[in-house]
């Protein structure tokens, strides 16, 4: 009793004090809030200062009647849902064929000395250049979207699984062969488990690149979604508009970031 009671003790002495967690998490809100509050002072102030022509950089209460506008536009809820079904099927689909490629070169040096490059290589290359190839494969609908957001977050997800695959403790690798563990044991019960943050990391960055994929997708050639919101408006000079949309776009890529963080068990102040 007396030893666990000097463990315990230690170990609250090592801990941080609450206070001192809860006061930094405050000054980190602090320092978003002031970050925001000084890109919107300088925005509000360029649109008034007329170095730039006034439509293109329009006054905050214009972009915000614009924003409220598409709001409460049922029309914006629909394309917003087509952007989101071909980022959500376009991650599932790169996402699962990611992971499984980066346990296989995570897992195999052979593979990884022959494979691992081309996915360095090709991982920084536009993946706009595979839009044509992807149009005359899946046609001009949905597909050709998805394909997009597909491709885009392969790579990030694949290296990042790789990656996690050779940090994972040689021990819990060989208890999981003592015990005999099949192939899908072992991936379930220790690879996952043991790089949860890589993969995580992962997908987050592929959410990102799949967003990308899928809205210059929609800018070449669709008539639904965000993207095609965007350049409609970019087109005719609807400056509120198009930053309307894209204050839209960045608020719903913060929310799918959260969410997968929270899923994935990261949690970040």
């Amino acid at each position: 009793m007396a030893a666990t009671g000097t463990v315990s003790d230690r170990a609250a002495r090592a801990a941080p004090p609450r206070g001192r967690l809860a006061q930094g998490g405050t000054r980190v809100t602090l320092l978003r809030l002031a970050i925001i509050a000084m890109v919107l002072i300088t925005w509000e102030a360029l649109a008034y200062s007329g170095l730039l022509y006034r439509d293109v950089v329009p006054r905050l209460e214009v972009i915000a009647a614009a924003l409220w506008t598409l709001l409460i536009a049922p029309d914006t809820w629909r394309h917003l849902g087509v952007t989101g079904y071909e980022i959500a099927v376009g991650l599932l689909i790169g996402g699962v064929s990611g992971l499984l490629v980066g346990l296989l070169l995570g897992a195999n040096r052979a593979l990884a000395r022959a494979y691992e490059a081309y996915l360095y290589y090709l991982g920084p290359t536009p993946k706009i250049i595979f839009f044509p190839v992807m149009i005359m494969w899946f046609g001009v609908g949905f597909g050709s979207k998805i394909a997009m957001a597909a491709i885009s977050c392969f790579f990030p997800i694949a290296l990042s699984t790789a990656s996690g695959m050779r940090q994972i403790d040689k021990v819990l690798i060989r208890v999981g062969k003592s015990f005999r563990l099949n192939a899908w044991q072992m991936t379930t019960k220790i690879y996952l488990p043991a790089m949860r943050a890589p993969v995580v990391n992962g997908i987050r960055l592929g959410l990102g690149v799949a967003l990308i994929g899928a809205l210059l997708a929609e800018t070449r050639l669709s008539s639904q979604g965000v993207g095609y919101l965007i350049i409609q408006a970019y087109s005719v000079f609807d400056m509120p508009r198009m930053y309307a949309m894209l204050i839209i776009l960045f608020v719903f890529a913060i929310g799918a970031n959260a969410l997968i963080t929270k899923l994935g068990g990261l949690h970040r102040s």
